[in-house]
């Protein structure tokens, strides 16, 4: 396995010692021109301002005159580094060392004595011990021989036990464990109670599990627990069928374990929530009122003050969902929530973090044929939906990750994309959006799995990742950890000042949260900046005299003041953009009002001009019946015309050949008229 391990050599405090011998903290009379003729002159601010952390402890002396450019920088940058602990000063020292010269180990010298400060700014001290697991510990200290030989180390003995023992940053780590190791698995439940790490569930070669693993993390110690069951209600004798379940979700809450959904050989209808008694050692199922939703496997259920958050999945049937229901804690009522905006499309198998307890963000996950790496974000007081712009270097489309946040800090392990597992673990800054990566693995590595487990612990101050299972290929149950540096959770600069109207967004809702570690690093860079200056122009002021250095100063600040209005102008004219973009989008609200009026008037006109056309229409045809009516009209008249003159001929004949037969037969007229 392709797994970082803690490096060999000395062990701290030694490797420290040696680490400040290399770099010019030796004793010498002038360690400070020693160190930067090895290291340009910002990193060798900074380990000066380190090793006096790791010997002297926090800066608490006044700030020198600012006429004193070197001290005065020396002072600011290590007064930025606060209350960090010895040990922490001595990591970071050998860290940035390591960084700057790789090499340096294997071409330092065998015999290492211990630093002496080169000009001890606080005069009363004395070298503290360092805290391990709450237990307070003397440093140790190397004694050479005449010969330069290592001869012997005080204290060598001491162990530091549970995640004191790991002192490699921002790489993972698979620790030695002990007891009897649970079965391999993969999207199984997990959290952490009182250092203590359960595993619930999970599946195993197609088959789903139910049973209960603690491991403890300063012991490195596994157990199986022997639970109980106990029945659904007190008027109820018969027990809790605890059914083996995958894809479930874990939830510590006051005393008892919470285990929400899940896949099931026989599922529910609806979402049931089993809950295990870390004091009695027994499972129940805990009565919910109102409409639960359909039982799914593969959600997200996020704990929002008393609150479970519970989003999309996959039910029985394999249909996704997006569907948002939430749990009240308190009164264990149900509640379907109609938000508004735009969802995340069906999912499951995604990652959701909480933010200042107002936002809930939604990452990745996946679909029957794809996976995502999108960003979604639910306000939980307007309930809206939005999806902001990421920023930095966004992670690869992944489902089945797992995530846990560190502040304002979410870091996300594993996954994958129905190809291959995602190797890198990368963080988020829920404040600013902005993605970076951590470290990334080689190789079919357990970090780099689906359905793996993610959990913080915190010992002694610092925070450790501790990740359990996945499915890479085959199923995994080894444990592996990773402490996050002071730089992991450091985001990169971006070179535009301005970020989208959706970052900006989500940093006004959290009232003006601070990242408290990027204005450290801000000030720290600020302040190692002034260094380059101030070492070449300090041997110019001290040959001058003070004439020479109040000309000096006099000319800072009539820079500074250059500066200062500079600044005030670039913040004036950043206003007027600003009040012209407002402008500029009221007028664009207004122009596009009137065009849907305009649009609103031309279908209205649209469809008065096809009545019309119908009505032409109508009318065409009728007219076109009226000249047919007029033509027939016209002929049975002409008919009838005809037929009355040739009534007309026919009667006149009929009474001239009548009077010539009448004389003929010797009957005039006239006659047969009286007649």
């Amino acid at each position: 396995m392709a797994m970082a391990r803690a490096s060999s050599g000395l062990q701290y405090p030694e490797r420290f010692y040696a680490a400040a011998s290399y770099v010019g903290f030796n004793g010498s009379t002038s360690p400070t021109k020693t160190i930067t003729s090895k290291f340009p002159k910002d990193t060798a601010l900074l380990l000066y301002s380190l090793l006096q952390q790791a010997i002297v402890g926090p800066c608490n002396i006044p700030e020198p005159s600012s006429w004193k450019v070197v001290e005065h920088s020396k002072w600011g940058s290590w007064n930025q580094l606060g209350n960090m602990s010895h040990t922490e000063a001595m990591r970071l020292f050998v860290k940035i060392l390591e960084e700057e010269d790789p090499g340096w180990y294997s071409r330092a010298s065998n015999s290492f004595v211990e630093p002496i400060m080169d000009e001890p700014i606080n005069q009363n001290y004395k070298v503290e011990p360092v805290i391990e697991n709450g237990n307070s510990y003397p440093e140790t200290k190397t004694i050479s021989s005449e010969n330069g030989n290592l001869m012997e180390t005080q204290d060598k003995d001491v162990v530091m036990e549970g995640f004191a023992s790991v002192i490699v940053y921002d790489q993972w780590i698979a620790p030695s464990v002990s007891g009897q190791h649970p079965k391999s698995r993969y999207e199984h439940g997990a959290t952490v109670v009182l250092d203590k790490m359960y595993i619930f569930g999970g599946n195993h070669n197609g088959r789903y599990l139910n049973d209960l693993h603690v491991l403890d993390l300063r012991s490195w110690s596994w157990s199986r627990i022997e639970a109980k069951f106990g029945a659904e209600t007190p008027d109820s004798p018969s027990p809790v069928t605890l059914a083996p379940c995958a894809g479930h979700s874990s939830i510590p809450w006051e005393n008892k374990l919470l285990s929400i959904a899940g896949h099931m050989e026989d599922p529910s209808e609806s979402i049931q929530v089993k809950a295990f008694d870390l004091q009695t050692s027994t499972w129940s199922t805990l009565k919910t009122y109102g409409k639960p939703p359909v039982s799914r496997g593969g959600q997200s259920v996020t704990l929002v003050g008393t609150t479970l958050v519970i989003f999309g999945g996959q039910d029985a049937k394999r249909i996704l969902l997006n569907d948002l229901h939430v749990l009240d804690l308190e009164t264990m009522t149900w509640d379907e929530i109609d938000a508004v905006g735009l969802p995340p499309s069906p999912r499951s198998d995604h990652a959701a973090a909480v933010h200042v307890d107002r936002y809930l963000l939604i990452f990745g996950g996946g679909s029957h044929a794809s996976c995502y790496n999108d960003l979604h974000v639910l306000d939980l007081q307007s309930m809206e939906w939005s999806r902001p712009t990421q920023q930095g270097e966004i992670p690869t489309p992944r489902a089945g990750h797992a995530g846990v946040t560190v502040g304002e800090n979410w870091f996300i392990v594993g996954g994958g994309d129905n190809k291959s597992g995602a190797s890198e673990t990368v963080v988020l800054n829920m404040s600013t959006l902005v993605w970076s990566v951590v470290t990334s693995v080689q190789g079919r590595v357990p970090v780099a799995s689906e359905g793996l487990s993610l959990v913080i612990s915190s010992n002694n101050g610092e925070d450790t990742l501790v990740s359990f299972g996945g499915y890479n290929g085959r199923y995994n149950s080894e444990v592996n950890v990773l402490k996050p540096s002071h730089k992991s959770t450091l985001q990169p600069k971006t070179t535009d000042n301005s970020l989208p109207d959706s970052v900006t967004a989500v940093q006004n809702a959290t009232n003006n949260t601070l990242d408290v570690e990027s204005e450290f690093e801000a000030g720290q860079e600020g302040k190692i900046r002034e260094i380059v200056m101030d070492n070449v122009e300090s041997e110019l002021i001290k040959s001058k005299g003070e004439k020479t250095g109040q000309y000096f100063v006099e000319t800072l600040k009539a820079e500074k003041k250059e500066l200062e209005s500079s600044l005030s102008k670039e913040k004036m004219h950043n206003l007027q953009l600003k009040q012209e973009l407002a402008d500029a989008e009221a007028r664009n609200t207004d122009l596009y009002k009137e065009l849907q009026s305009v649009r609103g008037q031309l279908a209205a006109e649209q469809s008065r001009c096809f009545k019309l056309e119908v009505e032409v229409a109508e009318l065409g045809q009728k007219l076109q019946t009226f000249e047919t009516l007029q033509k027939e009209l016209e002929l049975l008249q002409r008919q009838q015309k005809a037929a009355s003159e040739q009534a007309t001929l026919n009667a006149k004949q009929r009474q001239s050949s009548g009077s010539v037969w009448g004389w003929l037969a010797g009957n005039p007229p006239s006659q047969k008229h009286d007649a």
